[in-house]
């Protein structure tokens, strides 16, 4: 009974100190309710350290560039006046997903993390110049600046390998 009981404590105990390593790591970045809320909706954040953090953070920006994507192709149906300006996001999203996202992770995985900063931080710049090709008029706002924000949260992180 008492093993099974300090058993139990000590996976509380561990249970706190993770929690705790998110939220510490969060209070690091420019955005901790939302750096809090990415890292606790994947299920390998209650175990990683730094550098495991910055990957699923790198995921998630993986996940928007994909969702942005999709959202793309859906607008030429419905917006064929912005086929230009779509025509560049596309070319900018692709670039998140067959460059930046890659590099992230094989610096941050190889212990490189300078050049896994420099992944985030264009897809950031990749979503900006994407919003600036509607002239104010974009459709997309809503994930270009989801994407800036979770490139800002993610680069803050990943500064901490440096």
């Amino acid at each position: 009974m008492k093993m099974v009981v300090v058993m139990m404590i000590m996976m509380v105990m561990a249970m706190v100190s993770e929690a705790n390593m998110i939220e510490q790591t969060c209070k690091e970045t420019p955005d901790f309710n939302l750096c809090v809320s990415l890292l606790d909706s994947d299920p390998r954040g209650s175990s990683a350290d730094t550098s495991g953090l910055a990957l699923i953070l790198v995921d998630k920006i993986k996940g928007l560039a994909t969702k942005t994507l999709k959202e793309i192709n859906s607008l030429y149906k419905k917006r064929p006046e912005l086929k230009q300006a779509l025509d560049e996001c596309s070319r900018r999203y692709n670039t998140i997903l067959k460059a930046d996202v890659p590099e992230a992770i094989e610096a941050i995985s190889k212990g490189v993390p300078k050049f896994g900063e420099d992944g985030v931080i264009d897809a950031g710049v990749e979503a900006a110049v994407c919003e600036g090709e509607f002239k104010g008029k974009s459709p997309l706002t809503s994930l270009t600046k989801s994407m800036q924000k979770v490139s800002n949260v993610a680069r803050a992180i990943v500064r901490m390998l440096l």
